[in-house]
């Protein structure tokens, strides 16, 4: 059953007449409280005053014209296709089309052995990565954790190189610089064959937290952002406000400041190169004013991020964002709700690109083998969802019931048989539907531990060749390649 890129768009919470209104609001935002910005975005900041910004150097103050974020959010691309190394897992970003995988900066793992939260090494990295190749409803990869057991500046290269060694999906991730981006896009190139060909089809793609929320310019990530619209590298646009905390605690204000944000990213993307593929990347969350830490588990986190696909919809550009975060630090009920909830907003908002949604834990801080394998089964119920309902003569079945008649039954009948693989999401297997004197003959095993076995038997099977080997040996060559496979 094929369940990647299904339409969403089915839940709106906000009504046509509240979109335009927010909107509006953001550009006045632009237009008078503007954005500021940190050092060292000189050419960036000319750039905009040439194309008619105005800048107040003094007040470190950009403030942009209404007629300028309309223009250059036009030109940017209102589909964008970000491919997998194998073409079937392909994802193509337009309208209401629903995608999801996962996401975070992890920096612990449960340890698969003894259950306790440990930091994460790039093995780590490497066996999720191969976990999600193998889990059929997570569509893509965002390097989902931190190998802390290598240095800073193996970062960037090794990060993308155990991604890419692990799956054929789609992976995205950050870079920490320039030249980190730099490395990623040539051996990127290396393995596709030439920098053209990567452009032709770009199975990588960069998120870059270009805005520090309220309203101002990392200079570091903007600067990666415009190198990766240089090169034609897709990147998604990434300013996550807290409600409460770095934007207004209500959700219309933080969703107006949002929205502020990325049309300022999206004008700079467009004015560096007309056309640039890029990804409006909204991320609205919480803070817990308790403890001023984020809350990713409420309701709201859902509400708001599907929010987001309705006001890049209305600017026709695709979105990233955020879902299937949980507060909670094991795979309790807890995960389990707070994630069904804001996955299943998301996807029926129509969030084109929606990552966070596989393996995450304590607010994004912590992954665990079994939450990939949980949250593919989740995320498998969230576009069934979208599937919906076949009404057709052959699923109409008036024959069928004709020939069964009353008092028969259909357990045998040809027509059960056709549709029994098909018409009924039956997951990965982690779910449990035996009677309770099965389970309890089978041990009493529950969730967790299935998900647990589940994600044994996957690093079990022969690793991947995804990388050929005279191009892996010409990439460890050339850097410093730290993960023995």
């Amino acid at each position: 059953m094929n369940l990647m890129g299904l339409q969403g768009g089915q839940y709106c919470p906000l009504s046509q007449e509240q979109i335009e209104p927010i909107h509006e609001a953001s550009l006045k935002i632009l237009e008078k409280t503007g954005m500021t910005y940190e050092q060292g975005l000189e050419d960036t900041i000319q750039m905009l005053e040439d194309s008619g910004a105005a800048v107040d150097r003094d007040k470190k103050k950009i403030t942009f014209p209404k007629k300028l974020i309309i223009e250059q959010a036009a030109i940017a691309p209102d589909k964008v296709v970000l491919c997998g190394s194998d073409p079937k897992n392909d994802l193509h970003l337009t309208q209401n089309r629903v995608h999801l995988g996962t996401g975070g900066a992890a920096i612990k793992i449960l340890d698969p052995k003894t259950g306790k939260a440990r930091p994460t090494t790039l093995k780590d990295l490497y066996d999720v990565s191969r976990l999600v190749d193998q889990l059929d409803n997570i569509h893509f990869l965002v390097k989902p954790c931190i190998a802390t057991d290598i240095d800073v500046e193996d970062y960037n290269i090794n990060w993308f190189y155990a991604c890419l060694a692990a799956t054929s999906k789609h992976v995205m991730s950050g870079v920490n610089d320039e030249k980190g981006l730099k490395d990623v896009i040539e051996m990127a190139s290396m393995i596709a064959g030439g920098l053209d060909k990567l452009k032709e089809r770009p199975f990588i793609s960069l998120t870059a937290c270009f805005a520090i929320s309220p309203l101002k310019l990392c200079t570091q990530s903007t600067r990666i952002m415009q190198e990766a619209n240089r090169n034609l590298i897709p990147v998604a646009l990434s300013s996550a406000p807290m409600a409460g905390s770095t934007s207004p605690l209500t959700m219309a204000g933080t969703l107006a400041q949002l929205h502020a944000e990325q049309l300022a990213g999206i004008t700079i993307c467009q004015l560096t190169r007309a056309g640039a593929p890029v990804l409006y990347g909204g991320i609205p969350g919480m803070a817990n004013l308790k403890t001023m830490g984020y809350s990713g588990g409420a309701v709201e986190f859902g509400m708001m991020n599907a929010a987001i696909h309705q006001l890049s919809n209305h600017i026709q550009v695709p979105n990233y964002n955020s879902a299937g975060l949980t507060d909670s630090k094991l795979p309790d009920a807890q995960a389990g709700y707070e994630k069904a909830f804001s996955a299943l907003l998301a996807s029926m908002g129509g969030s084109n690109y929606i990552h966070h949604s596989a393996g995450m834990l304590e607010s994004m801080l912590t992954i665990a083998h079994e939450q990939f394998v949980i949250d593919d089964e989740i995320i498998g119920n969230c576009c069934k969802v979208l599937k919906g309902i076949d009404v057709d003569a052959e699923h109409l079945a008036l024959e069928v019931i004709d020939s069964v008649g009353p008092g028969g039954n259909f357990i045998t009948d040809p027509h059960t048989m056709t549709h029994l693989r098909t018409e009924y999401y039956y997951g990965n297997g982690v779910t449990d539907r035996k009677s309770r004197e099965k389970w309890e003959k089978d041990g009493c095993i529950d969730t967790r531990q299935r998900a647990l076995d589940i994600a044994k038997k996957l690093l079990e099977s022969p690793k991947p060749s995804y990388i050929p080997e005279k191009i892996d040996k010409a990439i460890r060559k050339k850097f410093n390649i730290l993960l023995e496979i």
